[in-house]
C-alpha cells in the first residue's frame, strides 16, 4: 500500500463512530475503553485493513528485536519462572521482551491482547496459561502477529506444553503404589467454561485411581493458601475422610497441610499430601509433587517463536516431560 493510500486514525473513528482519542485509547490503552467500544473499533480496523505507521516500519524490516510476553504473573509465581527462561535466552540474543500480565481468573479476555497486533510494537508473542479467544486468535493471525502458546491450547498457533493428563496419572500412580485408595482432590476453582489444564489433569489422576477400584472425592478452592486450607474442611471433616490428598498445585497443597495441622493429623500417617509444579515452595514445605520444567519451556517457546519470525512455519506441539519429585508428604 502507498503511503498516501494508507487508512488513516481518523477513518477508523469515522467508521466506528467514535473520537479520534477513543480509537487512540484502543491501540494504546485499552483497558480505558469499554468491551463494546473497543470491539467496534477493533471490528472498524480490520474491515479498513488499518496499518499504523510504526507496524508497517516493523513488518518492512520482519526483524525480531522486541517480543511480548503475556502471563498471569501476579496471579502464579510458576509463571514469572517461565519468563526467566525467556529473558535469560532472549539476553543471550540482544531481544528486548516487553511484559504483559493478565488476571487467568477473568472471564473477560484480555483487552490489551485484543489490541495487541494492532499496534505494531512487537514482532513476536508468546502467550502463557490463558486461552486466546477464537476472534483475537484470528486477528493475531491476519494481522501477522507471529504467536506462541505456552500451557495453553491453540488451533492456530505452535504451543509448548505438558501433557497434563498424564501429569495427573503420575501423581496417582505414586499414591496408588502406597495403598491409597480413597483419594480427595483439591481443585482450583474453574471459572471458563473451557476444558483447561486443571480439568485435564483431575481427569489423568482419577483414571488411574479409579482403574485400581479407588474413589476421588474432588473439592474447589481459590488461589490461595488460605482459600486451600478452608476449603480442605470438605476433604478432611468427615469420618470417611481421605488416606491422601491431591492438590492442583504446590500452593494449595500447603494449604492441605496447615489444614490437617490444624486438625492435628500426621502426614503422612493420618492424611498423605501431594502438590504439583515443584517451585521454592514445594521444597520449604518438603512436598511431594510433580516437576514442570519450567525455565525450559519459557526458552523453548522464544526459539519456537523466533522460527516463525523467520518466516512462516508449519504450526507445532513441543510437549515437554514431568517427573515425581517424592519427599516427606507421602
Amino acid at each position: 500500500m502507498a503511503a498516501d493510500d494508507r487508512v488513516t486514525i481518523y477513518e477508523v473513528a469515522d467508521r466506528a463512530q467514535v473520537s479520534i482519542s477513543t480509537v487512540s485509547n484502543v491501540l494504546n490503552k485499552p483497558d480505558r475503553v469499554s468491551p463494546a467500544t473497543r470491539a467496534r473499533v477493533l471490528a472498524a480496523a480490520d474491515e479498513l485493513g488499518f496499518v499504523p505507521k510504526a507496524q508497517a516500519v516493523s513488518l518492512a524490516r520482519r526483524a525480531a528485536g522486541r517480543i511480548g510476553v503475556m502471563a498471569p504473573f501476579t496471579s502464579y509465581g510458576s509463571y514469572l519462572r517461565r519468563l526467566s527462561g525467556v529473558l535469560t535466552a532472549a539476553s543471550e540474543l540482544e531481544i528486548d521482551v516487553v511484559v504483559f500480565d493478565h488476571e487467568s481468573a477473568a472471564l473477560a479476555s484480555s483487552p490489551v491482547l485484543a489490541s495487541m497486533p494492532l499496534h505494531g510494537r512487537l514482532d513476536g508473542l508468546i502467550v502463557m496459561g490463558l486461552r486466546i479467544e477464537d476472534a483475537i486468535a484470528d486477528r493475531l493471525r491476519e494481522r501477522s502477529l507471529p504467536t506462541v502458546a505456552v500451557d495453553a491450547d491453540s488451533s492456530l498457533f505452535s504451543r509448548v506444553v505438558i501433557d497434563d493428563n498424564d501429569g495427573g496419572g503420575l501423581a496417582a500412580a505414586h499414591l496408588r503404589d502406597r495403598g491409597h485408595r480413597r483419594v480427595g482432590y483439591l481443585l482450583e476453582r474453574q471459572v471458563s467454561d473451557y476444558e483447561s489444564q486443571a480439568i485435564r489433569r483431575l481427569s489423568g489422576f482419577r483414571r488411574v485411581i479409579e482403574e485400581a477400584g479407588g474413589e476421588v472425592i474432588v473439592a474447589t478452592s481459590d488461589n490461595s493458601v488460605d482459600a486451600a486450607r478452608r476449603a480442605a474442611a470438605e476433604l478432611l471433616d468427615v469420618t470417611d475422610r481421605p488416606t491422601a490428598v491431591m492438590a492442583h498445585h504446590d500452593t494449595l497443597a500447603v494449604g492441605v497441610l496447615l489444614a490437617a495441622r490444624d486438625r492435628g493429623l500426621r502426614v503422612p500417617a493420618d492424611v498423605a499430601v501431594m502438590g504439583f509444579d515443584d517451585g521454592e515452595t514445594a521444597t520449604a514445605a518438603d512436598l511431594t509433587t510433580v516437576r514442570q520444567p519450567f525455565e525450559e519451556s519459557g526458552s523453548i517457546a522464544l526459539s519456537v517463536l523466533l522460527g516463525h519470525v523467520d518466516g512462516p512455519r508449519p504450526r507445532s506441539t513441543t510437549v515437554l516431560d514431568v517427573r515425581l519429585v517424592q519427599r516427606s508428604t507421602t
